[in-house]
């Protein structure tokens, strides 16, 4: 649900949720031979599992950015890093009857000879909802990496002054090289294409060759098939539950590391639901990798620029780090909790555990979603969630009723909870005001102490007291003998020279400051005092990226200098300031923050209704950047919600909207003009600049990027008119596609009958109902596609250096 901190709170909140995932390991014979694990035999958790499902999004990323080794070379590298990846999370999960492989964020996947439709439905490209959300982390993604290159740039440069103006050979293959484009995973894409090709071709080979494989049925939905990764998953679902031969008993796992999988695990309402991810607070240190050098030990915002010594080089890759451990999250276990907590005794109506979930989880749609800013007064951080379940629990009784039904919502009932929350609205931000305050004067008098025993230990002057200190300069300066300090300059790194740049010049300013103190006391010599600062490192500029691993927030986040909070929403007043500073309207303007309001409440209908019954609407979205007071939240049973299913957006009209124009290399040329120069119709959809307002807040991923919003029909009339100017291959690439079916011949009952249907000489017509007694228990349409596919054809590696094997004689069926 795209919710901050989600998965840490409640991991925090209902610990047993999370379990260690046991993993058997390949043993490595003292002659150098491995013997492989034989995942045909008992799952070492205790638990057979039916289904896998498998968000890709949660694979490609840390494929692509490793953090415990260097990163591939090259696509086609990427693209085995990714088929070890799967192979592994399979390996865990050892499903016996179905692998469905979703690629990510409403990205694509195979196209294939045998389709399931109808009962196996998948959506569309993303819901304009989400563009919004896509285009606001893919515009600051690319401002991140604008100011890594200027960084990168700049070292380069120094090194070539401190080597005679000829760059080191060590740093010619590391700093130069190009860093992947995670832009790139978007829809559309050619990167996507390669992925796509190469996924299909796995999976066919696994089936050929691994025992495990032998009766798995693989169902590929690529980006060409429209829909969020996770969303065309829980449409599986969702059809297979409403089958009528569904055993209620099948055993679900669904892996990925969004917050709103364990969300779409309670919607789903299935008793065996389970999120396989990776531990993203496992504190073992390992050495990093710099993006920068290519060197193990530190991360590009620490690197020094430091030359690799050769005498302890080796083949990095040849290394094999140590592996990351999986987790378990118990969405059964997560049920028994919220049994426990949402029950409400004394109730004039039957309690029904089942929709009191519903309601928690629509209650979660107000800390935070893909698709809606959260309401200022709620952050998950402190205990939001709570404050609405107590909120909850108290009106139940007077409501007569659950706030929702089937991805309904009762707009009177959610009426109470929000005069609840509007209740302790100005006591909620008096609060955070009183524990700011307290953790900032707890962070300066630790900064203060630290300080001075590092003064105290190295005799340091320490500038930020100098600059931002005492009215009197002298004030907190350690002055020590002259005898303490040595005579000879510290020496400088090229680190040094980019980082401190502008600490020099500070030092400068603040020694000026102190000048005639320091003189009476100094009178006997100039003693050369170390110059101590906390300096921005080397990629120590804002960062405006998107959220990093909750783990590594504290240490790895840019916190950055706040402005001045000139809304001040523990003073009287905030509402007007709010208004004013945040949409630029009038104080007193009641009528336009009741419109903001029920655009806020038609989003959440329309969020709830995606979660449960699949996309309402793919042209709506909320037309703000930032959320509503509780407050305002006035008279919603007199609105009227309405939704338009609308028209589908095309893979190259999703990243017109969603890329900035530094990523156009992922685009056809053709619309390259409209991204860049100042006669393009759309030139403003592009800015290379924009402001990313903190909003109150301290770390930088967590501004809000005020980008504007995409006026879909001049988009789309500059955008079609390029059509034409397409090659049929980039023509494919904006074409619609269907999910694939892929089985081998050991799935003989299913098998057989689809060879019998489309293949023999009696075939029948394209497509037919499947029967659960021959599938395994799948339902749905197969949809047989094209004519060119031929069974018991041979099987040919997609990629360039043939790094996997040819098949000469292909048992899958696809």
């Amino acid at each position: 649900m795209g919710i901050p901190a989600a998965f840490r709170w409640l991991s925090t909140k209902y610990p047993k949720i999370i379990s260690p995932v046991i993993e058997h390991q390949p043993v490595v014979l003292p002659d150098g031979s491995v013997v492989p694990v034989d995942i045909t035999g008992r799952n070492p958790n205790g638990e057979e599992f039916d289904n896998l499902y498998l968000d890709m999004n949660g694979i490609v990323h840390p494929c692509a950015h490793p953090e415990d080794k260097a990163a591939p070379e090259d696509e086609e590298e990427m693209m085995l890093e990714v088929f070890k990846y799967t192979d592994r999370v399979v390996n865990m999960v050892r499903p016996r009857k179905l692998l469905m492989i979703a690629v990510g964020k409403s990205e694509r996947m195979l196209s294939a000879n045998v389709n399931i439709s109808d009962n196996l439905s998948s959506d569309g490209v993303a819901p304009r909802a989400k563009m919004n959300q896509q285009r606001s982390r893919r515009f600051r993604s690319a401002q991140d990496a604008k100011e890594k290159e200027e960084n990168k740039q700049e070292l380069l440069s120094l090194l070539k002054q401190q080597n005679g103006g000829v760059l080191p050979p060590e740093h010619i293959g590391n700093v130069v090289k190009q860093a992947f484009d995670n832009n790139s995973i978007t829809p559309g894409t050619p990167f996507m294409d390669i992925l796509a090709v190469s996924l299909r071709y796995w999976c066919q080979y696994k089936l050929n060759t691994d025992p495990a494989w032998a009766k798995l049925k693989v169902l590929i939905s690529d980006a060409t098939v429209p829909g969020e990764g996770e969303h065309k998953i829980m449409n599986f679902v969702r059809s297979q539950r409403a089958s009528p031969e569904h055993d209620p008993n099948t055993r679900h796992v669904i892996y990925g590391l969004d917050a709103d999988l364990i969300m779409l695990g309670l919607a789903t309402h299935e008793p065996h639901f389970r999120v396989l991810r990776e531990d993203v607070f496992f504190q073992e240190a390992r050495a990093r990798i710099c993006q920068l050098c290519g060197q193990k030990g530190h991360e590009a915002r620490s690197c020094q620029g430091n030359i690799k010594d050769k005498s302890t080089d080796v083949n990095e890759k040849s290394v094999s780090a140590p592996l990351k451990p999986f987790i378990w999250l118990h969405v059964s276990v997560l049920r028994e909790y919220l049994a426990a907590e949402l029950t409400v005794s004394g109730l004039p109506f039957q309690f029904d555990l089942e929709r009191a979930i519903d309601d928690w989880v629509f209650m979660c749609c107000f800390v935070g979603n893909d698709f809606l800013p959260h309401l200022p007064a709620l952050e998950i951080r402190e205990h939001g969630i709570d404050t609405l379940t107590t909120i909850w629990r108290n009106c139940l009784p007077k409501m007569g009723g659950y706030v929702t039904k089937d991805g309904h919502i009762d707009l009177e009932r959610a009426q109470r909870i929000l005069d609840g929350l509007a209740m302790q609205e100005d006591g909620i931000f008096k609060r955070r005001k009183e524990q700011e305050e307290r953790r900032d004067a707890n962070a300066k008098r630790r900064k203060t102490q630290h300080d001075g025993q590092y003064r105290y230990n190295n005799g340091v002057v320490n500038i930020d007291k100098l600059k931002n200190g005492h009215h009197d300069p002298s004030m907190g300066l350690s002055l020590h003998p002259i005898s303490t300090y040595s005579n000879e300059l510290p020496a400088v790194t090229t680190h040094d020279m980019v980082v401190n740049r502008s600490d020099a010049y500070d030092a400068t300013i603040a020694n000026k400051s102190a000048a005639s103190a320091m003189k009476e006391q100094l009178r006997a010599g100039k003693p050369r005092f170390e110059v101590h600062k906390n300096v921005s490192p080397i990629l120590g500029k804002r960062k405006a990226s998107g959220e990093p691993h909750t783990a590594e927030v504290g240490k790895a986040s840019t916190r950055i200098d706040s402005p001045a909070d000139t809304v001040r929403l523990w003073e009287d007043g905030y509402a007007d300031r709010y208004y004013q500073q945040k949409f630029h309207r009038p104080p007193g303007d009641i009528s336009f923050r009741y419109e903001v309001a029920k655009a806020y409440v038609e989003g959440l209908a329309w969020v709830l209704l995606y979660y449960y019954q699949g996309c309402p609407s793919w042209e709506w979205y909320y037309p703000y950047h930032y959320a509503p007071f509780a407050a305002d939240f006035t008279n919603l049973a007199s609105m009227e919600i309405v939704f338009e299913k609308g028209r589908v957006s095309k893979p190259f009209e999703q990243l017109m909207s969603v890329l900035p124009a530094a990523s156009r290399h992922a685009l056809p040329k053709v619309f390259h003009p409209l991204m860049t120069e100042k006669e393009s119709k759309i030139i403003d959809f592009y800015p290379e600049e924009f402001e990313v307002d903190l909003n109150g807040k301290k770390m930088a991923w967590q501004g809000v990027a005020l980008l504007p919003f995409i006026d879909m029909p001049r988009l789309l009339a500059a955008v079609q008119e390029k059509y034409s100017l397409l090659t049929p291959a980039e023509a494919a690439r904006n074409a619609p596609g269907k999910d694939v079916l892929i089985i081998s011949e050991n799935n003989s009952g299913l098998y057989d009958d689809i060879l019998t249907r489309f293949y023999s000489k009696r075939q029948e017509s394209r497509n037919f109902k499947l029967n659960p007694k021959l599938s395994g228990g799948l339902s749905g349409i197969v949809e047989k596609q094209g004519s060119e596919y031929v069974p018991h054809g041979s099987l040919t590696y997609p990629l360039g250096r043939n790094n996997m094997p040819d098949l000469d004689y292909d048992k899958s069926l696809r």
